[in-house]
């Protein structure tokens, strides 16, 4: 049997870790297209400007419109184009981090990526998502390889609003259960996809023990340190257990992710962008919601599903789905996000037994009941 494995090729964290940035940019070269929404720049101002005199390197700041769109990385191929770097560097959230991986594969450069805040896995990650410029998914984007550094400086990430981290917990939570399922399920890992975009691609390995194990210790990390990091980052302090849950949104979730799989709860996110509601929230929130869909539609033992809820309940983590923005979703509503899940080249056929969208929809409308029973009553 085939198996991949996919990693960055250097992942570095801790406190003032940008001051470092300087010296990974001039491994490359002298100078770097820096993706990044001005507000993002501007929290790191004083750390670009040392980090740059440092090491004497340049930054060609490109901006970032906040959107990960086809139209986007196109401005900024134009801007490379008329201004050539030696590589791209991505600073910022998510869509900002994947637009810089899109940009610097497509023109052939290297990629560093500078997380500010620790909302989701995607730092670590050779895909990247696409939107429409309506906010609704698009496509994904698979890259020739994995970012050649991600650099999370914790001080920065502790000053961010504490939302985020909670986030990066609500997308980390979903890792081992949506590895487990592939595994369970011999099915394909984005590890092993062909560069470029996913249609006309089909995975082709199937996923090591080691990401089902990075995957697992997401879930642990969570259960142990989550609640002391979200203490930490309402302080805005660094801390080891911050410096864990970290390491776990970003680095354990995204190989985890990538090299264990994605099911049911990824696929059923992307479903949720047909509810305008939900688009006030994050990823991660979001997903959290998603990856209780995903253990409804297993029968799931009901003690996994109390301590996925009990955590959620502890740090903060939507139950819900009027806790992301989606009140009084009707039956057709279900159906529809239901639809969007279940298209053939979703994660979602993962899982270990067949999906059709009536399934879906009835385990959105049940895990909802679910997350009202537990905030009304407690444990089920």
């Amino acid at each position: 049997m085939r198996k991949a494995l996919i990693l960055p090729t250097k992942y570095v964290q801790g406190e003032d870790e940008l001051l470092n940035l300087g010296y990974f940019v001039s491994t490359f070269g002298k100078s770097a297209l820096l993706i990044g929404k001005n507000e993002d720049i501007e929290r790191v101002r004083t750390k670009l400007n040392q980090t740059a005199d440092k090491y004497g390197v340049e930054f060609f700041e490109a901006g970032f419109n906040g959107e990960a769109t086809r139209n986007e990385v196109q401005r900024l191929q134009n801007m490379l184009n008329e201004q050539p770097t030696d590589c791209v560097v991505g600073l910022g959230g998510g869509k900002a981090l994947d637009t810089a991986k899109v940009v610097a594969d497509s023109e052939g450069l290297e990629v560093i990526i500078a997380p500010t805040i620790a909302a989701q896995d995607a730092p670590t990650s050779h895909s990247a998502v696409l939107y429409t410029e309506e906010h609704n998914f698009d496509d994904y984007y698979y890259c020739k390889k994995s970012p050649g550094v991600v650099l999370a400086d914790t001080t920065v990430i502790a000053q961010a609003p504490t939302r985020f981290l909670l986030a990066g917990m609500g997308d980390a939570m979903s890792t081992y259960f949506e590895a487990r399922a592939t595994h369970n399920s011999y099915s394909r890992v984005n590890a092993s996809l062909p560069m470029g975009t996913r249609e006309g691609y089909t995975p082709s390995a199937v996923g090591t023990y080691a990401a089902l194990q990075l995957a697992k210790l997401c879930f642990d990390n969570l259960q142990e340190d989550g609640l002391k990091a979200k203490l930490s980052a309402d302080n805005n302090r660094v801390t080891e257990s911050l410096s864990k849950i970290v390491e776990t949104n970003i680095l354990l979730s995204g190989l985890g992710f990538e090299s264990g799989g994605l099911a049911a709860a990824h696929a059923i996110y992307n479903g949720l962008t047909v509810l305008p509601g939900t688009h006030d929230y994050l990823h991660g929130e979001q997903v959290a919601f998603t990856t209780l869909i995903q253990l409804v539609l297993e029968d799931a033992e009901k003690k996994e599903i109390n301590t996925v809820l009990g955590f959620y309940h502890s740090v903060g983590l939507p139950m819900t789905l009027a806790d992301i923005g989606a009140n009084e979703v009707t039956y057709e509503q279900a159906l529809e996000v239901a639809k969007k899940a279940c298209i053939p080249e979703e994660s979602i056929h993962s899982m270990p037994f067949p999906i059709d969208e009536e399934q879906v929809a009835n385990a959105l409308i049940v895990a909802n009941q679910v997350g009202e029973e537990y905030k009304q009553n407690g444990p089920l």
